[in-house]
């Protein structure tokens, strides 16, 4: 999530947060070129990431090509009351250890070969800063794709202020990287909560996760939403691309790593059958697990039947599952009677949001016992010896535990990026205090970017055929009702 300001004094940063007055710079929008543009097929150098990945005791080390540098002081003192400085004698930033900083480069540089559209965002905007004088403030996983996204927005003119959403996906080695370059969902509730008046000086928000558009909504309902928000969630590029592609192959990964399951015959319940339900779903079928579904939506429930899985309600074939996997975004989808009535290492996970959707605060107590086996791993043991295998604390498996397909990403940061273009240089009164959806355009404007790399060939409609259909030659090719 990220909130960008108003800035409408091109104010800048000071190191304590408070404002510094300077010269407004002029804004200038990136244009979407009707004519087709020329790319590079491939890059033609490709870095290659290590194959080897060594497991930390650590629950916090992230699984990285860095992580064969090691430092046992780094886990003696809080992050918070280290005093560190980059090579431009500057501190401002709260990381565990700079020394990392030439190990998460590496890493970025090779996120960046399989993120073709933000390169090209760049590449475009060369003479062109259609950011400058923005303030972008960000809270999302702190991993080489998104230090790639905060970069481009850089790049684009902004001034970029960044905060980890989940301490169990940060790659500490991108964020040292990050911070040696500064020169010096849950965001906007916590700024809603703890600084309202700041809204006056924001002048819109990019939201991704199901749930911070959950609470954009109802901010809205209620009449308490002070700015325009953009619903990145539910663009056709974040639904169709990130939810499902990206984790149905990251399920398997993060699976995979943490417990070498052989998922064969292997009996699975996925908890909701929305995009990352079906993603998942999709993975383990193909893996030769029996799938059983349980869903709220008699529509999802209808597209679960007619793919194949068994649509159940969770108490129906708790005990008998041998890997539990929520998708939902809710609360307490998972429940103490579900945890104490499951079968003897049986596996739990979350692919949803946050560490809500299964109740784990109700294992932390005096008669279970938690035993740490690997990185991301516990065994939560009640007293009769029966033990479930809990990964990441309940948290999202696929970031806390394996990393995710870069060129997926990169699909999902450009619509974001290009949701706080649109948002900072809209004329007054295009957007008022409520939650939108992104312009067909854009959606369409962030695939064909991606397409080269495919060295794929779209087809192009006649003069009469667009006069045939109604339809602009060059788009949109479907109304905002179309489901895709």
């Amino acid at each position: 999530m990220k909130s960008i300001e108003a800035a409408q004094n091109g104010d800048t940063f000071n190191a304590d947060g408070t404002v510094m007055e300077a010269p407004r710079t002029v804004k200038k929008q990136i244009q979407f070129a009707d004519q087709k543009q020329e790319f590079n097929k491939r890059p033609t150098k490709i870095g290659r990431r290590s194959l080897s990945r060594s497991i930390s005791q650590s629950s916090t080390d992230s699984y990285s090509s860095a992580a064969s540098y090691t430092d046992s002081s780094d886990d003696e003192t809080s992050p918070r009351d280290k005093q560190q400085k980059n090579s431009k004698a500057s501190s401002d930033f709260c990381i565990k250890n700079i020394k990392q900083a030439d190990f998460g480069r590496r890493e970025i540089e090779i996120a960046e070969q399989e993120m073709p559209a933000l390169m090209a965002l760049r590449k475009r905007a060369q003479g062109e800063k259609p950011l400058a004088g923005a303030k972008i403030v960000g809270c999302t996983h702190i991993t080489a794709q998104t230090a790639v996204l905060m970069e481009t927005l850089a790049a684009l003119g902004a001034q970029c202020r960044w905060a980890a959403c989940n301490i169990y996906s940060t790659q500490n080695e991108v964020a040292a990287a990050l911070a040696e370059n500064d020169d010096g969902g849950d965001l906007t509730h916590w700024i809603y909560k703890k600084y309202p008046n700041m809204f006056k000086k924001i002048k819109g928000i990019v939201e991704e996760s199901v749930t911070g558009v959950h609470r954009l909504y109802q901010l809205s309902k209620a009449g308490k939403l002070c700015v325009p928000a953009m619903n990145v969630n539910d663009s056709v590029t974040k639904q169709k691309f990130d939810n499902l592609y990206c984790c149905r192959e990251s399920i398997l990964d993060g699976l995979k790593r943490t417990t070498d399951v052989m998922f064969g015959g292997k009996q699975v319940v996925v908890c909701g059958y929305g995009e990352v339900g079906k993603g998942c779903c999709a993975a383990l079928k193909a893996m030769g697990s029996i799938v059983y579904v349980t869903e709220i939506d008699p529509i999802c429930a209808l597209q679960a039947c007619m793919d194949g899985f068994r649509l159940v309600k969770l108490n129906e074939v708790i005990r008998q599952v041998d890997v539990v996997i929520t998708c939902t975004g809710n609360k307490n989808v998972v429940t103490r009677e579900h945890l104490d009535r499951m079968k003897n290492g049986c596996i739990v996970c979350n692919m949803g949001h946050s560490n809500t959707e299964i109740d784990v605060a109700s294992l932390r107590t005096p008669e279970l016992t938690w035993e740490r086996v690997r990185s991301q791993v516990d065994h939560v043991i009640w007293p009769d010896g029966k033990r479930i295998v809990l990964l990441a604390e309940g948290r999202l498996l696929n970031l806390s535990c394996s990393t995710v397909p870069t060129f997926v990403l990169s699909i999902t940061a450009t619509t974001q990026a290009l949701a706080m273009i649109e948002l900072y240089n809209a004329p007054e009164g295009r957007y008022k205090q409520d939650v939108y959806l992104l312009p067909k355009k854009m959606d369409e404007y962030v695939a064909s970017l991606h397409l080269p790399t495919f060295d794929a060939h779209l087809t192009e409609l006649s003069d009469e055929q667009a006069k045939y259909l109604g339809l602009n030659k060059n788009g949109p090719f479907k109304p905002n009702y179309y489901r895709y």
